[in-house]
């Protein structure tokens, strides 16, 4: 479940109706927003398979006049910690000055027939502060195919602060829509910083 708007009660509804532990959530992202007014905010509900368990986890995207907000709360198992389930719950706040990158992937379905207009199977939005950088290493290789020499490594470093991928067929055509407003509300204030 996604929603987007401008109101502390219309978020606080959305996290309510996401049905994921809506007061821990909730008060997580109040505490982060503090006095600030909402601009824009996002609130994704992801159920994932991990081994044998289903998990959830829940991302809220708050966008404020000066401030990004990101907040995660994931569900553990018992384990060796706690004997029971639990929740761990993370905000950050980041100075929309900061933002170096809003990235908005879209998958569309036919593309030689497109509508502009029409919304896209899926979108990926990827945003970057410089946060989190990720390294993707592989071996070396050269083009013989009975070397045996150690070539070293190639790869690649990217920026990879958040990445939230919104479909169509999981998420619903609404869903996909709030993503794209929150976007680009988010692309224009970080570009109205920049000026």
């Amino acid at each position: 479940m996604a929603k987007t708007s401008t109101s502390t009660q219309g978020l606080r509804a959305a996290i309510e109706r996401s049905g994921y532990y809506p007061a821990l959530v909730a008060e997580a992202v109040e505490a982060a927003i503090g006095g600030d007014s909402i601009r824009s905010y996002l609130v994704h509900q992801e159920t994932t398979f991990d081994a044998n368990e289903v998990r959830r986890h829940v991302t809220v995207l708050v966008l404020t006049g000066n401030r990004f907000i990101v907040s995660h709360t994931d569900e553990q198992a018992a384990d060796t910690t706690s004997p029971t389930p639990y929740a761990t719950t993370s905000t950050e706040s980041v100075k929309l000055g900061r933002i170096s990158s809003v990235v908005l992937s879209r998958v569309v379905a036919n593309p030689e027939s497109y509508t502009p207009g029409t919304l896209p199977r899926e979108v990926v939005l990827t945003i970057g502060w410089g946060a989190v950088a990720r390294i993707d290493l592989e071996p070396a290789a050269c083009g013989d195919p009975n070397c045996e020499a150690d070539h070293g490594y190639t790869g690649s470093s990217t920026a990879d602060d958040l990445s939230l991928r919104v479909s169509e067929a999981g998420d619903g055509p609404e869903t996909v829509r709030q993503a794209l407003v929150f976007a680009q509300a988010l692309s224009e204030a970080t570009a109205d910083v920049a000026r």
